[in-house]
């Protein structure tokens, strides 16, 4: 498995209406093969069309207008009307494409169009919950959590009433963090029949895409599973699980298809145990925050981690549960961030609208989004960072991380710079960010034995060469000044 490769996410019934024609919505079949290909060209391997399953209209009135999401829509969306609410695409239905988007054919269709081109098809899988209406409940109630009429009254907005003419209970899907979310009914992963249903899902999906992206992989875990339902299922019989769902579920996916991806959505550092029970890449929101909030060091260090648990970590700067990276950090810290997760080990991970500089955090319930006016200068810098991280250096080779020394003046900027080298047959990429308001310099000592004694360094993002001492270079170090999130990207 090729590890550093690039995933970059779409918000499908977003996304899908920019193709209209007037009043006529456009499908699946309706994207352009130039659009593929402009992704194919920037060094995209994978396309996560995210929210493309079937949901409940009937759930939208009641639970997306409380007033916390409705504060979310008049920021995202100036003057928004009750159509343009669609609901959340994580209260799903079934597993069966929304008809607004297309059908079973056209999915099947764009799978096809895309792997020609090299892209594999990721796809939501969500393992915790259904929608609160989803049919399921009257064709397979017991994958879901009962409970008795007591536990209802005692506390309605953790369990339901589906059906007002039945006397049947069921508790809605939650985080044990947050109170539970109404549009959903949890699923009870202590139950042999919902661990089969899930893994049944799985195995028919593996027809239609090349992998999964696990909605918060960390709560199937039995031992968070069981601090959170515990006590509620063990008055229905069902006690925790001997085995793990996932170590189940990869398995017997895996062994039907060795190539399907696993991507989970995991926090409260339990990443590196989902890895250990299958998964191949899990989420590494701690690095997003760093780099939003931590010093320097604290990024360095984070860096520091097993190569392979590096090698299995999801990189990323933003997606559709964070705020806009180009709001949030602002033009040039933005792009300094995106040297950085475009150049470390690791999955690079990208969502629509960032090459764009978009800044508006849209919430997932809503199907319709604001015009944004295109950045530029961001999209002309995406143009060349993403062409020059698809050399295949950054797929095959060795990934090391340096430690910037004081330069000549000796002054402690040096410990704003972030260092790493890739080299590949005899091809070397020096990374070399100054992740810090103030202008920076440093040393970079780099191994050029065998180099002539001036030899040529090029810094492909700047478009600039230099001839440099290699005396110099591997007994001082290679001299580095940076003005404030500016960064290097050397060949040489």
């Amino acid at each position: 498995m090729l590890y550093n490769q690039s995933l970059y996410e779409i918000n499908t019934r977003i996304w899908l209406r920019r193709f209209d024609q007037g009043i006529i919505k456009s499908t699946l079949n309706d994207v352009p093969n130039s659009y593929w290909d402009d992704l194919a060209k920037k060094g995209m391997d994978y396309i996560w069309l995210m929210g493309i399953w079937k949901t409940c209209n009937s759930v939208i009135d009641r639970c997306c207008f409380e007033e916390g999401l409705k504060k979310s829509y008049d920021r995202a969306l100036k003057g928004w009307k009750r159509e343009d609410v669609v609901g959340s695409p994580y209260a799903i239905d079934v597993y069966e494409i929304n008809p607004e988007l297309g059908n079973h054919k056209s999915l099947l269709e764009l799978k096809s169009r895309l792997n020609k081109k090299g892209i594999k098809l990721i796809l939501d899988f969500v393992p915790n919950h259904f929608s609160a209406d989803t049919r399921l409940i009257k064709t397979n109630p017991g994958i879901f959590i009962s409970v008795d009429k007591e536990l209802f009254k005692r506390d309605s907005h953790t369990y339901y009433q589906p059906n007002q003419n039945e006397q049947k209970y069921f508790a809605h899907g939650r985080d044990p963090f947050f109170p539970a979310w109404q549009d959903t009914i949890q699923i009870n992963i202590f139950s042999k029949e919902a661990r089969k249903f899930l893994i049944n899902t799985l195995l028919a999906l593996t027809k239609i895409c090349d992998g999964v992206r696990c909605d918060m992989s960390m709560l199937l875990l039995n031992n968070v599973f069981n601090n959170t339902w515990g006590g509620v299922l063990g008055k229905n019989g069902f006690d925790k699980h001997e085995s793990e769902f996932w170590t189940e579920a990869i398995s017997e996916v895996k062994n039907e298809r060795a190539d399907f991806l696993f991507i989970a959505e995991a926090y409260w550092d339990l990443e590196y145990d989902l890895q250990q029970i299958g998964f191949d890449f899990t989420y590494d929101k701690k690095l997003t925050d760093r780099l939003k909030y931590a010093p320097v060091k604290e990024i360095h260090d984070h860096l520091l981690a097993d190569n392979n648990y590096q090698k299995k970590s999801l990189r990323f700067i933003e997606n559709h549960d964070e705020e806009r990276a180009a709001a949030i950090l602002g033009k040039e810290k933005s792009k300094a961030a995106a040297v950085i997760i475009s150049t470390i080990q690791g999955m690079r991970f990208y969502y629509d609208g960032q090459f764009e500089g978009k800044k508006i955090k849209l919430p997932v319930q809503l199907g319709r989004e604001p015009e944004e006016q295109q950045n530029n200068v961001l999209k002309d810098f995406y143009n060349k960072l993403l062409t020059i991280t698809s050399h295949e250096i950054f797929n095959r080779g060795k990934w090391i991380l340096l430690k910037p020394e004081p330069s000549l003046d000796n002054n402690s900027t040096f410990l704003n710079i972030l260092s790493w080298i890739w080299s590949f047959k005899d091809e070397k990429r020096l990374i070399v960010v100054n992740y810090s308001e103030t202008l920076s310099t440093c040393r970079i000592k780099l191994d050029v034995r065998g180099y002539q004694e001036d030899f040529l360094i090029k810094d492909l993002l700047n478009d600039q060469s230099y001839m440099r001492s290699a005396e110099e270079v591997y007994n001082s170090g290679l001299y580095i000044e940076l003005k404030p999130f500016q960064s290097h990207i050397f060949s040489f």
